[in-house]
Parts: structure tokens; sequence; C-alpha cells
């Protein structure tokens, strides 16, 4: 084919040869020795630019949970912190269709904010709900300063030139200019740049390839060690009932008393020297608690004493001739070893203030990992448990029940003629409520599943707990896992070991 000049255009691949690549470096050092020569002896001056503002404000919405049972909506957000719920269409328009963490976005002025999603305000905003942060699209940090002092060049040598020596009849003194100096560094810089250029693509595919060699052949190892130590802290949590014990003990000294309402404890973390909980940003624990951030308290671990561990149908009573009275402990609460922190520490969640259902997302093995765990925790301090399984996900393996709990056919909740809509991912505050039965769903549930699973565990349903491996719209609690045998719990910044 030919162009409009009647000419064949080549369409052969170019090549750049060694004479074309010493041709441009012998342009670029004479070029670069001209510069060195004119520019010598003066000193050039640079104006620092003015550091970027990239700093905007937000507001994080926080768990209802934590903010006294009342949702965030956008015009409660303007109100706060614009002293001005008209302005709510402000904030809307500043976070239209950005993606949140969750991966979720504003999509309308009456969707619902879900917890950890960031705002963007306007800069006018304040109050004590305001932060500041990054905005993302901006540079990544300040330029420095330039430094425009003249620097001062050294004054020319003077003094009485040598006598020549003896027997020659003269003596010749070789000096060299400072700009014939400069602009020789110049050359030897840039031919070690222009040959590092060169050989650039070489070296760095040769390590490149050897990097992959090597991760190659290690990562098999590295698997094995991950789930060696995954199937350790599954041995260790089947035959630890001290932590349990202790949690249970810990969870008590926050019941309700005749003066005190229950301080909502969210987790909790025990180990050798002491126990950790997690608590909403608004309570606070006395003595001898003490603060390790906003939401986490600790105390050392008290003397030696027997609390039995509490039952799900009765409050600890006092042990009869033992001279000690059990701690108080809801008999609605559910401990459950959710994995193992970095220290290969027990943290224990709540089961009873998951308000409906958990979804575990993520790597789908280890999300599967995470529900049979909770099916062996539950069994082994609530032998019984009612447990129905949703009908499969065409290909997706089913999981098995655990021979301590009590497996139902297909449960068909009584009054219950349709469920409630949902209404986004928190519905309100999280409240507790016993763990009557666990719906267990291995897979994404398709519409007849999700029906049936919001029928039992959602507003105005059965009271039943879902365990969900997979993304539903209906979940309260969402964790998310990794191919490293990980769970990320968002709602308590938890990262931790999934046993295997």
């Amino acid at each position: 084919m030919s162009n409009g000049a009647g000419q064949v255009p080549d369409h052969r691949p170019r090549t750049v040869t060694a004479h074309r690549i010493w041709r441009v470096l012998l342009r670029g050092l004479t070029a670069l020795s001209a510069v060195f020569l004119v520019v010598t002896g003066t000193a050039g001056t640079s104006e620092a630019a003015p550091p970027g503002d990239d700093l905007i404000k937000v507001f994080v919405v926080q768990d209802p949970a934590r903010t006294g049972g009342q949702p965030a909506t956008l015009r409660s957000v303007a109100e706060a912190t614009l002293g001005d719920p008209a302005r709510a269409g402000e904030i809307f328009d500043l976070n239209r269709g950005l993606a949140q963490r969750d991966g979720g976005a504003l999509g309308s002025p009456d969707d619902q904010l879900r917890p950890g999603w960031i705002l963007r305000l306007p800069q006018d905003a304040s109050g004590p709900g305001v932060r500041l942060a990054r905005d993302p699209g901006a540079p990544g940090g300040a330029p420095a300063p330039a430094d425009d002092a003249p620097r001062a060049s050294a004054p020319p040598s003077s003094g009485p030139t040598p006598p020549p020596a003896a027997g020659d009849e003269r003596t010749t003194v070789l000096t060299v200019p400072l700009a014939a100096a400069l602009a020789l560094f110049g050359v030897v810089l840039l031919a070690l740049v222009t040959a590092g250029i060169v050989g650039r693509r070489t070296v760095v595919a040769g390590f490149a390839a050897a990097g992959r060699g090597l991760a190659r052949l290690g990562e098999p190892a590295r698997r094995r060690r991950l789930l060696a130590n995954r199937r350790t802290v599954a041995r260790r949590f089947a035959t630890d009932t001290v932590s349990v014990r202790r949690a249970y003990d810990a969870l008590g000294e926050f019941a309700a008393t005749g003066r005190e309402p229950e301080t909502p404890v969210h987790a909790l973390g025990v180990d050798d020297t002491g126990t950790t909980v997690w608590l909403s940003a608004s309570d606070s624990a006395g003595a001898p608690w003490t603060a390790v951030d906003a939401t986490r308290w600790r105390r050392p671990t008290p003397a030696p004493g027997a609390t039995a561990i509490p039952t799900a149908t009765a409050t600890p009573t006092p042990t009869a001739g033992s001279g000690t009275v059990p701690l108080p402990v809801p008999d609605t609460a559910c401990l459950v070893r959710a994995g193992a922190d970095t220290d290969g520490r027990p943290v224990f969640v709540d089961l009873s203030r998951l308000d409906g259902v958990l979804s575990v997302t993520g790597e789908k093995p280890v999300a599967r990992d995470v529900v049979r765990n909770l099916l062996a925790e539950i069994a082994r301090t609530r032998p019984g448990t009612p447990v129905t399984v949703l009908r499969e996900t065409p290909g997706t393996p089913p999981i098995a029940v655990p021979p301590g709990l009590r497996q139902l056919p297909h449960v068909a909740p009584p009054g219950v003629a349709a469920p409630a809509p949902a209404r986004g991912t928190v519905r309100g505050a999280a409240a507790r409520r016993p763990l009557r039965g666990l719906v267990v769903v291995a897979g994404t549930p398709g519409e007849r599943e999700a029906a049936e699973l919001a029928a039992l565990c959602g507003p105005g349903g059965a009271g039943w707990t879902g365990l969900v491996c997979g993304e539903t719209r209906d979940a309260h609690w969402r964790w998310y896992t990794d191919a490293e045998g990980r769970v990320d719990i968002p709602m308590l910044d938890l990262r931790l070991t999934v046993p295997a």
C-alpha cells in the first residue's frame, strides 16, 4: 500500500546501532563541556517553589454503636461541621461518586452513610469531628527549599614565581583552569550515566529474573510455614479454656449494675500479662484499667481466682463455700476467638453484638476457615446450638457443621411474610441479642437465599445470626480475608491470623 506521495512507507523496525549511540554521546559531551565553560565562575539562583497546601478537611463516619445509636446522615454531618443542615448538598457535591474503602460510594443525598467512610468537607468546616487529611490528588510532599545564596569564588593565587631549577633554561608551570576541571568532571559523569542507561535494561532484566526465580523457590516453603502457624493456632484454641474463662471474667467487669448500665465491650485480647478490651470511643473504664488509645483499655492479670464460664441460659451464681462471687455476665454474651494477633494472643469478639449477619469476603478458602472456626468456637462453649445451612451456591464446597452443634433442615421462620427492605450496610445501632441459632451460607447468596437470610436474621426476622462466606447487602459486620491467612475487621481496626 502506498502513501499519498506515491512512495511506499518503510515499516521495518529501526535498530539503534552502536555508532548512533556513541554519536549521540559525543554530542552530549560537547554540549555539556560548552555549558560548563560558559557558566563557570557564576552561581545561579533559584527560587524555591512554595510548598503546596494539600491538606483538606474531612469527617470520618463513626459506627452508630459508638455515637449513641443514631446513624450519621449528610444533614447531621452538615449541622455538626458547618452549623447548618441545609448545607448537606455541598458535602454531597464534594463526595459524589468517590469510591470508599469498602467499595461503596455516594450516589444520592439520601444514601445511608457507612462506618469508616471519609467525607470531604468545605474549607470553612469546624468542630470536634473535623479532621485534616492529605488530598490523594496532591503531591506527596513539598519541594525542598533551594539555596539562593551566591557562591563565593576563591581569589586568584598570587605570589612570586619560583626561580628556575639549576641546569634548566626554563621551568614550565602547568595550571588547569577551574572551567576545564568542571568540564572534565561533567564529561566523565555523563559518560558513566550514558553507560548505565545503555546497559540498564540488561542489568534490570537479569536482577528481575533472579528475583522471580528465588521467589518461586521460596514461595512453597513460605506458604507451608504460614499454614503450619495457622494450624498451631487452631490446636491451641481447641485445648485452651483458661483464656476463655479470663475473657468472660473481664466482660463481667463491664456488666450492668444497680447504679450503672452495661458498658459495651466489642472485643477482648487475653495474654499472660493482662487483658485488653475494645470499647466505644465515648466510653471509659475505671481502675485498674488504663487507656492504651481512644478505644483500647488494658489491665494487668488479676490475682488467681476461678470463675466459671457463663452458660447460654443463666448468669453465673456464687460458688458455695468458695468465699468468692463470680462477676455478673449478661446471659446473652457469646464470646468467640476470631483469631490470633501478631504476638499469637487470642482475640475475642462478642457475636451477641453482631445484630444480624456477618459477611466474610476476600480469599475464599480463608473466608471458609473463618466461618469454620466460629462454628467450632460456638460448639465448644455453647454445644447444642441449632444450625441450618441454606442451599449451597453451585460449585461451592459445603461447610461441615461440627458434631457439637445441632444441625436442622430447612427452617421457615413463622410469622414472617416478607423480609424487611435493606437500607444499606448499617440500618441502626448494633443491639445485643441472644444467639438463638446460626444460618450458614457457603458462598454469595442468590435472591432466594438472600430473602431467607433476611427473614431469619434481618430486622423483624426470627432473630437468628447469619454467617456468610461471600458478599451480602444485609450484613451488619463485614470482615475481609487475604491470601496470607489473615482476616481484617475494620470496625475494630484488627488484623488477625485465622486458625486452619
